[in-house]
């Protein structure tokens, strides 16, 4: 993925200005918050993204399978035992 430098916010920056987060989306579509000098989170403006559309058939079983195990990890845990 090729980051745009207007687009990259630090966490401290998002959380003092969010308003300025959503100002570069609508600009660019998109905009990068780092945490920790990595990057972290992606902001995406939903409505003229194709973000989630543009996923691999891996990619959606990954993003299904973490729900799946963080909303069943106490059960998984329970079964392991």
């Amino acid at each position: 993925m090729l980051i745009n430098t207007d687009t990259i916010f630090s966490m401290t920056q998002a959380n003092q200005n969010f308003s300025a987060v959503a100002r570069a989306v609508d600009r660019n579509g998109e905009a990068v918050v780092f945490k920790n000098n990595r990057p972290k989170y992606l902001v995406v403006n939903m409505e003229n993204s194709d973000y989630l559309l543009d996923l691999t058939e891996d990619e959606r079983i990954e993003i299904v399978a973490k729900r799946v195990l963080n909303k069943y990890l106490g059960a998984f845990k329970e079964l392991a035992k």
